[in-house]
């Protein structure tokens, strides 16, 4: 019993008095601003609070994204504990593709340093420039990368190749990229990354919505994930939330998001 004792104090201590263990969801919000309901943004509220920090994408660009954002905060902070959040300015693509990115967190558990931004080199060749958070829990720091990659369709490798300059672009940042890439990991675009130490917190998980299920099945594509460098931050558990099984219907379910959240449970070791 005593030897049992002290195992469940390291490992509480491991997690616990180090708190360097950070809970974050990822999730595309399809049209976020647009006609959701206060009852929509209850469902959202209830699907998110029990994480320590929040990407969305495709917040739209008019004023009515960064209310609906602050909507949602609004819920948030009804659960029981205390939110903050950041909204971007309008990404640089067309007037069709553009949409606003979020980061929502709590204030207890993280600190942002500094303000979020869109990164600029490579706005004129990413359509939807990814937004940058740095966030500090205890005495470690990791910098979120939010993205949203152009349609299958458009061939969002041809954007996603600039994604392995961002190491050396910010030498200084334990970079976490996050959001809907339009392409599963095993695409060979993100093999510079993984030349570098990145790895996908996801592997072979569908996280898009089809229109109808299909015998039970309906997920349709492998496209949210979470990549990371495994030499400072360490993989505890990742996978999707199964939100719209909570509704009648698919379509229903689809009237909040064609995307499941993604999660990503990690713990930060110090950087060298």
């Amino acid at each position: 019993m005593f030897k049992k004792y002290l195992l469940l104090l390291f490992l509480f201590c491991h997690v616990s008095c180090y708190a360097q263990y950070i809970t974050v969801c990822s999730w595309n919000l399809k049209d976020f601003g647009r006609s959701k309901s206060e009852e929509t943004i209850k469902v959202m509220a209830t699907t998110l609070k029990t994480f320590d920090l929040i990407a969305l994408q495709e917040v739209v660009p008019g004023p009515a994204g960064p209310q609906a954002v602050a909507r949602l905060v609004d819920q948030l902070n009804r659960t029981g504990q205390a939110w903050s959040y950041t909204v971007s300015m309008p990404t640089s693509g067309t007037a069709y593709s553009s949409e606003r990115y979020a980061f929502i967190w709590k204030t207890k558990k993280l600190k942002i340093i500094g303000d979020a931004w869109l990164d600029k080199k490579y706005a004129a060749t990413i359509d939807r420039e990814p937004f940058l958070a740095r966030f500090k829990v205890q005495k470690s720091v990791f910098t979120l990368v939010n993205y949203h990659a152009i349609p299958k369709a458009k061939q969002p490798e041809t954007e996603i190749k600039y994604l392995k300059f961002f190491p050396n672009l910010y030498p200084q940042d334990n970079l976490v990229f996050c959001g809907d890439f339009n392409l599963p990991q095993s695409h060979s675009v993100f093999n510079p990354l993984k030349k570098m130490g990145f790895e996908s917190a996801l592997v072979a998980q569908k996280t898009s919505l089809r229109q109808v299920c299909i015998e039970n099945d309906c997920l349709a594509s492998e496209f949210d994930n979470f990549y990371f460098n495994s030499k400072y931050v360490k993989l505890q558990s990742a996978g999707i939330l199964h939100f719209y099984k909570a509704f009648e219907t698919l379509k229903l379910a689809r009237k909040v998001s064609d995307h499941v959240p993604v999660y990503f449970n990690f713990i930060l070791a110090p950087r060298q």
